[in-house]
C-alpha cells in the first residue's frame, strides 16, 4: 500500500513538472524576438504591397487622364470638321425621322441633317407596345397561319403611321396612340418625303422585334418609292442592322457619334453602304473622293 502510494504521488509530481516545464518554455517562446520579428516581416510585406497598389492606382489614373483628354480633343475636332463634310449636301430635302426602340437618339442629329440642308419634317417615337410579339427573328408567314394574323396586324399599324406621315390620313388614330403613351408625335406631318431615318436597335430582348414594325415600315416606305436608312446607337445591346439590311438599305451603326452622322448624310447624298463599327458594317465611312456637292439618291 505504501508502496502505491509513493508511486501515484511520483506520478502526480512527474505530471505537475512536465506541466511546469511547458509553461516555462511556452512562456519563453513568447518573450523571444522571434515572433516580433515575423510580425515586423509580415507589416513590411504589407506596406510594400500597399505602396505598390498605391503607384499602379497612380498610374492607371494617369492613363485615364490622358484618354480623356484625347477623347476631348477628338471630339472637339470632330465638332470642328463636321461642317465641311455635311454642308448642303442634303439641300431641301424633306426628312422624317422614326425611332422604335423606344431608346431616343442624340439630340445633335436633327442639328447635323438640317446643317446639311435638309428640312426634319417630323419625329415619331414608338414607346413599346405597338405590335410588339414573341421572338427575334421574323416569323414565316403563311396565309391562314397562325402568324398571318400578327403580321397583317404589322402591316397594317406601319400603314398607317407611313399615310400619317406622308399624307396626313390616320392622324386621329396616332393622336388615341400618342395619348395612349405607345407614340409621341411632333413636327408636321401629311407632308411630301424624300427620304425616312428609321432608328431602331433595343435595350431590352423582349422589346427587340424589328418584325414587329421597323420591317413592315420599311415595306411600306419602299413601295412607296421613298428612300429609308436605318440607323441605330453605338451600345445597343440587340442591334437591329441585319434585318435593315436584308430589306436592302443603308445601315449606320453608330449614329450617336460624328462620324456615323457624317455616313449617315452622305449616305443619304448618294453613298449608300453600311457603315459604323459593327461586325455588320462594311467600313466606318463612305468614300470621300468626289463627294462634293449633294446628291440625290435613293437608299
Amino acid at each position: 500500500m505504501i508502496i502505491d502510494l509513493r508511486y501515484h504521488i511520483a506520478s502526480l509530481a512527474a505530471v505537475f513538472l512536465a506541466l511546469g516545464v511547458g509553461i516555462l518554455i511556452g512562456g519563453t517562446m513568447l518573450k523571444t524576438d522571434a515572433l516580433v520579428e515575423s510580425r515586423g516581416q509580415i507589416a513590411e510585406r504589407l506596406e510594400k504591397q500597399l505602396a505598390q497598389l498605391r503607384r499602379e492606382n497612380e498610374a492607371i489614373q494617369a492613363q485615364v487622364n490622358c484618354f480623356q483628354i484625347k477623347s476631348d480633343q477628338q471630339k472637339d475636332f470632330a465638332g470642328q470638321i463636321l461642317p465641311f463634310l455635311v454642308k448642303g449636301r442634303l439641300e431641301g430635302r424633306r426628312v422624317a425621322i422614326i425611332e422604335t426602340g423606344g431608346n431616343g437618339f442624340p439630340g445633335d442629329l436633327i442639328a447635323t441633317l438640317e446643317l446639311a440642308g435638309a428640312k426634319v419634317q417630323s419625329v415619331t417615337t414608338i414607346n413599346g407596345g405597338a405590335g410588339e410579339r414573341e421572338g427575334n427573328e421574323a416569323p414565316e408567314e403563311k396565309p391562314g397561319g397562325k402568324n398571318s394574323g400578327a403580321g397583317q396586324l404589322n402591316s397594317r399599324l406601319a400603314g398607317e403611321i407611313g399615310r400619317c406621315l406622308t399624307t396626313g390620313g390616320s392622324q386621329a388614330v396616332l393622336n388615341d396612340l400618342a395619348e395612349a403613351n405607345v407614340f409621341k408625335l411632333s413636327g408636321e406631318y401629311g407632308v411630301p418625303l424624300d427620304a425616312v431615318v428609321l432608328i431602331g436597335g433595343s435595350r431590352e430582348r423582349e422589346r427587340a422585334k424589328p418584325q414587329a414594325i421597323d420591317l413592315p415600315l420599311i415595306d411600306y416606305f419602299q413601295a412607296g418609292k421613298i428612300p429609308v436608312y436605318g440607323a441605330e446607337e453605338t451600345d445597343v445591346p440587340y442591334s437591329y442592322m441585319k434585318h435593315y439590311q436584308k430589306k436592302g438599305i443603308s445601315t449606320v451603326d453608330n449614329i450617336d457619334t460624328v462620324p456615323g452622322q457624317v455616313a449617315l448624310v452622305l449616305a443619304m447624298a448618294g453613298r449608300p453602304g453600311h457603315y459604323g463599327i459593327k461586325p455588320t458594317a462594311q467600313r466606318m465611312l463612305p468614300s470621300l473622293d468626289g463627294a462634293e456637292g449633294s446628291v440625290h439618291a435613293g437608299s
